[in-house]
């Protein structure tokens, strides 16, 4: 594999992870909460010192995207919270919420029968005290013990492990979405409550086996072992989540029995952070694409989940950091899309550069192939001189030839890959005040979570008039 400077652990099989014992620190946004010990809170986004000032000029008209409908999220209890990622599934959006306004937003569901005006229809998993709801996932599952549309949502504690807080247990919540006006819960996969919890999970089937995977980030560092960073449960039964396999990324390599942490000294010379902020499969519920940060995007035959298998995973040149924040598929899961979340200032021997997407061919999954690196205008603009996230890629999304990728105070943008070698921009969506955290496809519209105004509903300006019609009929 072609890197542009010298690249760390040709294969992690092939050499040893040399880590440290230190304590975590200097970690992702998002990553931890703060208890003792100086840990970080989790990633604040209201916190401008933090995620920078929101855009104040945009245009939500721009070439090939234009905004169709907004809708914020309703208060609840007299409390706006702000939003997280977004979803949808038959015709209804799901939102997750973020960490505003003392969290527990729980998810907030959109009826989209009319685009141009969603309506917020009802609210779940809220009923955990002390906890944030950032990742929904929602799929139509056919089991023995279970028939009908399926939400998985991930659940953080706002404080780990805190004695204040005993009702507070982070994990996984399963919902009943077959009738979306009257989500009902109908299991709850918890996890000690000594780890934060799920940052971010994935839905997927295998027949008539639905598997549910987990994002744990420190979950052994936490426990000393009882619990590990990735998790495939068995959700077939959602009343009765069951544990098949679980993963930390140690496990690749012989290490020091007595490291306590989750530093590894890379053989650049670099302390890089390693942990698993993210999870998604293909649509065969194959091969899982986990981002382990500074590890990369590490790729797992899971066709028998009882017995998943490492066969891979990307790599940096050494004056990138590596950041694997979230994963994408192309190309029938030939195409591999990797964004990565990196803030500035960078720290010294770092490229100056935000954190920008990456495309790899993955034909031989062993053996990822890097083909390009997108960046934007704003990958390289310092003009704000701040400790920001603002300018950041942050999730991917695919549908056909065209990737779509939320940007942060950049908005929306739409890239071309139909030459994944050589990506190109063809539309953008910002709008005043931009804060977009997630982005999602689904049939003719794409869905925008911006974390202070709630839901956009996105058309393609060259498709107006078609695209218009379908959604209304």
């Amino acid at each position: 594999m072609k890197k542009k400077n010298q690249v760390f652990l040709t294969s992690v099989l092939a050499g040893t992870l040399v880590l440290s014992s230190i304590a975590p620190a200097g970690f992702a946004h998002d990553a931890l909460d703060g208890s003792s010990k100086g840990e970080r809170m989790p990633f604040d986004h209201d916190a401008l010192e933090m995620l920078g000032d929101p855009a104040e000029e945009g245009s939500k008209n721009l070439k090939f995207l234009h905004e169709a409908g907004s809708a914020q999220i309703q208060e609840m209890d007299g409390v706006q919270n702000n939003t997280a990622d977004v979803y949808a599934h038959k015709g209804f959006a799901y939102l997750g919420t973020h960490t505003a306004n003392g969290a527990n937003g729980g998810v907030r569901i959109f009826d989209l029968k009319d685009p141009k005006n969603p309506q917020e229809i009802a609210q779940f998993a809220h009923d955990v005290p002390h906890t944030w709801q950032e990742k929904v996932i929602v799929k139509s599952v056919n089991t023995p013990n279970f028939k009908g549309d399926l939400a998985v949502v991930s659940l953080q504690q706002t404080s780990r492990n805190n004695a204040n807080r005993p009702d507070s247990i982070g994990g996984a919540l399963l919902y009943d979405v077959t009738d979306p006006y009257n989500p009902e819960r109908i299991g709850f996969y918890e996890l000690d409550r000594r780890i934060t919890g799920t940052h971010e999970l994935y839905l997927t089937t295998q027949g008539n086996q639905a598997l549910m995977l987990l994002s744990n980030p420190y979950a052994d560092y936490y426990t000393g072992g009882a619990e590990r960073d990735f998790q495939i449960i068995d959700v077939s039964d959602p009343t009765n989540p069951e544990k098949l396999w679980e993963f930390d990324p140690r496990e690749l390599a012989e290490v020091d029995e007595n490291f306590n942490g989750y530093h590894w000294s890379s053989p650049d010379g670099k302390t890089r952070p390693v942990f698993n902020h993210s999870v998604i499969t293909d649509n065969n519920g194959q091969y899982a694409y986990v981002s382990m940060w500074d590890l990369g995007t590490v790729i797992f035959d899971i066709r028998d989940p009882e017995n998943a298998k490492y066969l891979g995973r990307t790599e940096f040149a050494d004056d990138q950091k590596g950041a694997a924040h979230s994963a994408a598929l192309a190309r029938g899961g030939t195409v591999l899309i990797e964004t990565r979340e990196v803030a500035s200032p960078h720290g010294a021997g770092y490229e100056s550069a935000y954190g920008y997407t990456r495309i790899f061919d993955i034909k031989d999954k062993t053996n990822p192939v890097l083909l390009s690196e997108f960046t934007t205008d704003l990958t390289y603009d310092f003009s704000t001189p701040v400790n920001t996230f603002a300018k950041t890629v942050h999730d991917p999304k695919v549908q056909g030839n065209t990737l779509y990728l939320s940007y942060y105070s950049g908005g929306v943008i739409s890239v071309d890959i139909t030459n994944p070698s050589e990506p190109v921009e063809i539309g953008r969506y910002t709008p005043d005040q931009a804060d977009v955290w997630g982005v999602f496809v689904d049939r003719n519209y794409v869905l925008a979570s911006d974390m202070g105004q709630g839901l956009k509903v996105l058309l393609k300006n060259n498709d107006n008039r078609s695209n218009n019609n379908r959604l209304n009929n």
